[in-house]
């Protein structure tokens, strides 16, 4: 029996790796002889990168570089597993997590620090950049990440313009004669789940990086080749930290279940909590789900226990399987 576990990260509590082997650690005790295939996934915000490296066996590359802010701030990208693709996620160099509550501020915070990630994929011979742009403290249309693969922005003075959101509607010209050549050869796929960048179809991020924009969620499972783990599975798990209403607007459990249905295989979706409208996702694929939490509890207290009430939730739902399979009609 093959069994494929997908499923999202639990926001605070959990990676998608860490999920992947507490629900297959979870169904190993009732099933120990099923083969598990865990397949980490995300939806192009934070824990792609961590998502795609797991499922390619691929690696982690750190460096230094320009925060949203202006200072330094020690960010990483993933290589796959073949060495041909780079996972960038905007909110690891450009991110709001990067910049305290009290310094936030849109119109000054730029995204040099992701174009930076980029260059730094390209001096590694990378020409496959997967992009993921949530979680950003960014309004600047990218004109920061441009900027660090050599464009210049200029004022009606033709004075260069600090790329950050404030500066935009100063921009009079744009230079690209010293734009990386490298970019012309590079296919990059930006990861979203909205389609109108900032600054419209002819923004800054459009123009200069040339790039497919794209859900996340479907990047993410043709990168993982989820469609070739499910044929054949018996079952499909997935999941993130809540399952809701605004699931079916495109998050990562109705993508995996849309390429499981495909095949016919069911789909269990395993969440931290279950919010109003969650029954529209039975609509969407998903056969069943179940929240993890077995008590009410403070916030802190669910988050630190999360791996181990995923474990037990695991478990119990491969017990209900279990004992499904020899009630007779």
């Amino acid at each position: 029996m093959k069994i494929v576990i997908a499923p999202d990260s639990f926001k605070e509590s959990l990676s998608a790796e860490k999920c992947c082997q507490a629900i297959k650690a979870g169904f190993s005790t009732i099933f120990p002889d099923a083969h598990y295939i865990c397949l980490p996934i995300a939806d192009g915000g934070e824990g792609t990168v961590e998502a795609m490296v797991a499922a390619t066996d691929g690696n982690i590359v750190k460096l230094e570089v320009c925060g949203p802010m202006g200072e330094k701030v020690n960010a990483f990208y993933g290589i796959t597993g073949d060495g041909k693709t780079a996972v960038i996620e905007m909110a690891a160099a450009s991110g709001l997590m990067l910049v305290a509550p009290e310094k936030r501020n849109p119109l000054l915070a730029s995204s040099f620090g992701t174009g930076e990630l980029i260059r730094h994929a390209l001096d590694n011979g990378i020409r496959h950049i997967i992009l993921g742009i949530g979680g950003s403290a960014t309004v600047d249309g990218g004109m920061g990440m441009a900027q660090a693969l050599g464009v210049r922005f200029l004022d009606a003075d033709g004075q260069p313009l600090a790329a950050n959101g404030g500066n935009l509607a100063r921009v009079a010209s744009i230079e690209m004669n010293e734009c990386d050549p490298r970019l012309a050869n590079c296919h990059i796929e930006v990861a979203c789940d909205v389609d109108n960048p900032l600054v419209g179809a002819r923004g800054a991020a459009a123009v200069f990086l040339n790039a497919d924009i794209k859900p996340g969620i479907e990047i993410v499972l043709n990168a993982v080749n989820l469609a070739q783990a499910v044929q054949g599975a018996a079952l499909v798990i997935t999941g993130e930290g809540r399952i809701d209403s605004q699931t079916a607007g495109g998050k990562a459990p109705l993508g995996v279940a849309s390429v499981a249905k495909q095949f016919n295989v069911p789909v269990i979706g395993i969440a931290g909590v279950l919010g109003d409208g969650v029954e529209v996702v039975h609509q969407y694929g998903i056969d069943a789900v179940f929240s993890i939490l077995p008590r009410l509890a403070p916030l802190a207290e669910v988050l630190a226990s999360g791996e181990t009430n995923l474990f037990n939730s695991a478990r119990n739902i491969a017990c209900a399987i279990k004992i499904g399979q020899g009630i007779k009609n």
